[in-house]
């Protein structure tokens, strides 16, 4: 079998391999390019009103607003994923492990959006994890794999037309040119 028989049959064939997987990468991939433009996805970050000072809310606040606000389920600091201070915008948002994030005022304490933050489950569902550890290792790594090999076939089936053509065309050339005189 030539090479570019074997290279069109893997191409073929890996291309059905990897598909589904595919699929979901290219859509939360896409999402996840989109994130900053698109609510649904990450809520739009609200400023503050005085931004680049020391925060006067302190730690013990965050705790209180954030437990004042029933959708973000939080009782105690265990429940909270993340603590995100931004000083240049004059915001804190705390993350709660449920995906809600609440966005506070850091000098005056007003919280300025509670909404659902989605970015973190897609970014789950893309890399695979968000089915399982061995959906992530052996379904999506592989399809990653056989990616970079489909993209490397696709690359020589691309260019050996081209690099045919150019072959054919020097050997036409060399035929068809006068030959030199003695």
């Amino acid at each position: 079998m030539n090479t570019k028989r074997l290279f069109r049959k893997v191409h073929y064939w890996l291309s059905l391999a990897v598909f589904i997987p595919t699929g979901v990468i290219f859509i939360t991939g896409t999402l996840l390019m989109l994130k900053k433009d698109i609510s649904w996805v990450q809520p739009e970050t609200r400023p503050g009103i005085t931004r680049d000072v020391i925060p006067a809310v302190s730690n013990v606040d965050f705790l209180t607003l954030a437990k004042e606000q029933s959708e973000m389920n939080i009782n105690t600091w265990a429940d909270i994923d993340r603590v995100d201070i931004r000083p240049s915008k004059g915001i804190a948002k705390i993350q709660s492990k449920t995906s809600w994030e609440l966005q506070v005022d850091t000098e005056t304490g007003q919280v300025l959006q509670t909404a659902y933050r989605r970015s973190g489950i897609i970014e789950a569902i893309h890399d695979g994890s968000f089915f399982s550890k061995e959906m992530k290792y052996f379904v999506f790594l592989p399809t990653s794999i056989l990616l970079v090999v489909m993209w490397l076939t696709g690359i020589y089936l691309f260019l050996l037309p081209r690099i045919a053509k150019k072959r054919k065309s020097r050997v036409f050339m060399k035929r068809t040119a006068p030959s030199p005189r003695p």
